[in-house]
């Protein structure tokens, strides 16, 4: 799923970039003044600097969003992982404390039988 979020804006950005690019060449060969082909590029440039910068953000947002995620996840396996190691502890406790009852047991029986 992330993969091909990256691609779609990979693929925005592309076409966004194609479009400034070909509305760029497009003035230079219009059949326009010097001084209002500047004045149009100029104005374009501008235009595509705010896109730009808007991109830039909306990226710079969704890796942010993205790092967010990411942490939360570890955080909740982390949490996951130090509950089952209690458990699993807990557990271990359990049968160590089986075994000693069962040793101390036999010991008693050993006892018995040997007099």
């Amino acid at each position: 799923m992330s993969d091909r979020r990256t691609t779609m804006k990979a693929g925005a950005l592309l076409l966004i970039a194609g479009g400034i690019i070909g509305a760029g060449v497009a003035l230079l060969f219009a059949p326009q003044s010097g001084k209002a082909t500047r004045k149009g590029i100029s104005r374009y440039a501008r235009k595509a600097k705010r896109r730009a910068e808007e991109v830039a953000d909306d990226f710079s947002e969704s890796i942010s969003r993205m790092v967010d995620t990411v942490g939360e996840k570890t955080a909740d396996i982390l949490d996951r992982g130090i509950d089952v190691a209690h458990e699993t502890k807990k557990e271990i406790l359990r049968a160590i404390e089986d075994g000693q009852e069962k040793l101390e047991k036999q010991r008693s029986r050993l006892a018995r039988f040997l007099g």
